[in-house]
């Protein structure tokens, strides 16, 4: 079987993760009703509910070098584009100095049904490519798939936890020269971990192979934030993580509803 045989991926909605500082004397300067006009304005822009089109969403962090997390998912890129360009243009924006951005989109790694394909038809021919197509169509129908990739955050998970990540490729621990069927075992393995957290974390996994610096971002949302440290433990211990896994910055916030930007930027 070929080591270096990636895994057939589905992909949903792009995103875009933005981190903010805020000029808080600067704010602090303008006038009650240059302010009021400003926060009403923000909260438009999060307004909206969650929609087959994609959201939006806005949190204030707390530590991670930023005040604010702006999760966007859209149907293309061009929209995301299109979200960005509407937040620059923005009165908010006088106010805000990005520290730091991530795209990506949505992703369902198949490294199972890779395996499978690739026992039973030699990659590369034309039976490895179809029975890929039409076992990638059926996964990609089922419901928990869908909600991988087109994720709908439950009202009550308040908070958020970001950070991007990459598998290593050094000697001895190169994750991409890994056979496809280890790599299965090794991703079904953490999988397991995580669905011991089904209900009180919400995982979103996106690609960013291309697209970022780092190969994946990973978007938890919780009631409790306590869940985040829980569950990257866990996970730490897993050898996909513990052997393979690179991890960049964690942001962490809470979920900014419309009324709550009033008292966030309140003199």
């Amino acid at each position: 079987m070929a080591a270096a045989l990636p895994p057939a991926t589905l992909e949903g909605w792009y995103a875009l993760h933005q981190m903010f500082a805020v000029d808080w004397a600067r704010l602090g300067a303008e006038s009650a009703d240059r302010r009021e006009a400003l926060l009403t304005e923000a909260a438009a822009h999060f307004s909206a509910a969650a929609s087959d089109a994609g959201w939006s969403a806005a949190f204030q962090l707390v530590g991670g070098g930023a005040d604010l997390l702006f999760v966007h998912f859209r149907e293309s890129i061009d929209e995301i584009g299109g979200v960005e360009t509407a937040l620059r243009r923005s009165r908010l924006a006088a106010y805000l100095r990005l520290e730091y951005d991530y795209l990506s989109v949505t992703e369902a790694g198949l490294y199972h049904l890779t395996a499978e394909v690739a026992r039973e038809h030699e990659p590369g021919t034309e039976g490895y490519d179809k029975a890929i197509a039409e076992r990638s169509a059926q996964e990609g129908a089922s419901h928990q798939v869908k909600s991988r990739l087109y994720p709908r955050i439950p009202e009550e998970m308040r908070y958020v936890s970001f950070y991007p990540m990459s598998k290593r490729r050094v000697a001895g621990d190169n994750w991409y020269l890994l056979p496809i069927d280890v790599r299965s075992q090794l991703m079904r393995d953490h999988g397991l971990t995580g669905r011991r957290y089904a209900g009180r974390i919400l995982q979103v996994i996106t690609g960013s192979i291309g697209l970022d610096d780092w190969e994946w971002g990973v978007t938890l949302f919780a009631r409790d934030p306590l869940e985040f440290k829980r569950i990257v433990t866990d996970m730490r211990f897993d050898e996909v993580s513990a052997r393979y896994g690179e991890f960049g910055r964690f942001f962490t916030g809470i979920r900014l509803e419309a009324s709550d930007w009033q008292n966030l930027f309140a003199p």
